[in-house]
């Protein structure tokens, strides 16, 4: 897994999230406004898109989806979920949570690192369908070509590759041309299996 813009160290500011006690992501209120602050002033990030600076450039999203959008953020997760994922990045692997405490992964995972995740184990009749996108910086276009070459077993017929060239992360959820590009197909695999 890789992180695109080296300027903006987001997986750093997820783990230092976690050290003086703060569970939610990103924090409400005032550290949030804080957290919000800083981000905005590092070199680099245009915060009048903010979603790019995290999810990449994104084509197709609408100035009254934007606004709607950012009515509704940020939405907090767990910080774990921040760790975890920035463990991952950081690391290169997809692999469970790692305590950091070899003792702990071993109480929970009954050895001393966490497990990685086998994605040629999967069965090979699921049916996939995985759509992703030229421009997103979260599902990283190399990092969804190593998934497919971990499922290159899978059955040919249950499984659909298909890239969008021009969009980011949001235009998956949000862009105007989603349903034709992205959720009618969808749709139509889903009504085949």
């Amino acid at each position: 897994m890789r992180w695109r813009n080296t300027e903006f160290s987001f997986n750093h500011i997820i783990v230092d999230s976690l050290h003086p006690g703060i569970r939610e992501y990103p924090p409400q209120g005032q550290i949030a406004q804080n957290l919000e602050h800083f981000l905005c002033t590092q070199p680099g990030v245009d915060c009048s898109n903010f979603m790019a600076a995290v999810t990449g450039p994104n084509c197709c999203l609408s100035p009254s989806s934007l606004d709607l959008f950012y009515k509704h953020t940020p939405q907090s997760t767990a910080t774990k979920n921040g760790v975890h994922l920035s463990q991952m990045i950081r690391r290169g692997t997809i692999a469970m949570f790692d305590y950091d405490f070899p003792l702990i992964n071993m109480q929970h995972y009954n050895q001393l690192t966490p497990p990685v995740y086998n994605m040629a184990s999967m069965p090979k009749n699921v049916p996939l369908f995985l759509s992703y996108g030229g421009r997103d910086a979260l599902s990283d276009v190399n990092d969804v070509k190593a998934l497919l070459t971990d499922l290159k077993d899978h059955d040919k017929d249950k499984l659909v590759e298909q890239y969008v060239e021009e969009y980011a992360h949001m235009d998956f959820i949000m862009g105007g041309n989603a349903k034709q590009k992205v959720y009618d197909p969808l749709l139509a695999f889903f009504g085949q299996h």
